[in-house]
């Protein structure tokens, strides 16, 4: 793996399982709730508390909550910050193993995606069969 900068991503307490598998495989360009260096987000961190925190460190948030994105306070923290947030799913539920193949399947992808897109606020979908742009009501 390339050397990365610092940490890229930010799996939230829905993904959590996500994020400690891939630590634990040697990536350090993750973080999550609880984590030693982001001591600000502990474990059950409201989503609008944790929100402003990962925009500020310039963190892609990968997360399961289909209504992060949809309910009012959240979208209009999505606006307020700039947040960026990638949902990783299928039509069934993925455990953690499988989310890390699915992750690691489309990652390049996310990453030119990542590019295109520059700064927040937006969404993407990540699914078995790739990634792709998913609306912000009342922003795209």
């Amino acid at each position: 793996m390339a050397e990365s900068p610092g940490p890229v991503y930010f799996t939230d307490e829905n993904t959590l399982g996500l994020g400690k598998l891939l630590r634990r495989s040697g990536r350090d360009d993750v973080l999550y709730p609880g984590h030693e260096h982001l001591p600000e987000v502990p474990l059950g961190t409201l989503d609008l508390d944790w929100m402003p925190i990962v925009a500020e460190r310039d963190l892609i948030v990968v997360t399961r909550d289909r209504r992060i994105r949809t309910r009012p306070a959240e979208l209009r923290a999505y606006r307020e910050h700039g947040i960026r947030s990638v949902w990783i799913g299928a039509k069934q539920d993925l455990g953690p193993p499988a989310q890390v193949e699915l992750f690691l399947k489309h990652e390049s992808r996310l990453q030119r995606e990542i590019t295109k897109r520059g700064q927040g606020p937006w969404a993407l979908a990540m699914s078995p069969s790739g990634v792709r742009p998913l609306k912000l009501r009342g922003i795209y």
